[in-house]
């Protein structure tokens, strides 16, 4: 039963990551709020590797998903010329966030462990008032298709990314603010975030398990392959529907939403529910 308990637990966090990972509300702040709430039995070392790693099934719906625009081949000169710049826009957007994850993402989570959640709220709230203010901006689109993405654009929408080291920014949150505030479109701006998870994601939570070693108990691989599961077939779907939503409509909701988690979490903690 406490197996199956655990797995249960797996399942909800996979949704979890699903969900958030492209909404800009922050992935990795839901799922420790729901490991506060109703914690793993493993250990701390395993849990943060599962938060990590299950992410990578996220990214593997970006690959399914955007697979004909990130597929070089099969394509005339022109469109494998503007697939070979884009895959070179990605590459140079997610430097900013490996310099800065290697350099700092164990110092921080070890200075922020302790008031992690309080962080979390700070972040979700500051940044929901950001989205405010640049969706109230009215910034006229400058670009309105992946390709015309300069690469100073693409280096600066990455230093953007660097932000979402602190929990409860949300890396998705963080890319679309700075390339809305770059002039991309709501579209271009969702898409070129979804994309840039692959390097900063997919080599993140590879090192982070590779470092971790493999020898995990059967329930713990089990545990892994269905957050990993339930995060890719999610994922898929939200992204569909947040890029038909975002054609016509602006992020406010979103930012309102982080807004209201964030006081929520705050007035939890203050009545020491969390």
């Amino acid at each position: 039963m406490e197996n199956l308990i655990e797995l249960l637990k797996a399942l909800i966090l996979g949704i979890i990551q699903g969900i958030t990972e492209w909404l800009p509300i922050s992935s990795t702040g839901h799922m420790k709020i729901f490991n506060a709430l109703w914690p793993m039995t493993s250990s701390e070392e395993f849990t943060n590797l599962f938060i990590v790693f299950i992410q990578i099934g996220s990214v593997m719906a970006v690959l399914l998903l955007f697979y004909k625009i990130l597929n070089p081949l099969r394509k005339t000169p022109e469109g494998t010329r503007n697939t070979v710049n884009l895959w070179i826009k990605i590459v140079i957007a997610s430097i900013p966030a490996a310099i800065i994850g290697l350099l700092f993402d164990d110092a921080i989570d070890a200075l922020l462990s302790e008031y992690m959640l309080i962080v979390i709220a700070g972040t979700l709230i500051i940044y929901g008032f950001v989205f405010i203010f640049i969706e109230n901006q009215n910034i006229p689109v400058k670009v309105s298709q992946l390709k015309d993405i300069t690469y100073p654009q693409a280096l600066a929408i990455g230093a953007f990314q660097t932000l979402a080291i602190i929990p409860g920014t949300s890396r998705s949150g963080a890319t679309i603010i700075g390339s809305l505030w770059l002039g991309l479109s709501r579209t271009v701006a969702a898409e070129f975030s979804f994309m840039l998870s692959i390097p900063v994601l997919l080599g993140w939570g590879t090192i982070k398990f590779i470092k971790a070693g493999f020898s995990w108990t059967l329930l713990e691989w089990a545990v892994l392959f269905v957050g990993f599961t339930f995060a890719f077939i999610v994922s898929l779907l939200v992204m569909k529907m947040l890029m038909n939503y975002v054609r016509k409509h602006k992020f406010t909701p979103f930012a309102l939403y982080r807004i209201v988690l964030g006081v929520l979490i705050l007035a939890l903690l203050s009545f020491q529910i969390l």
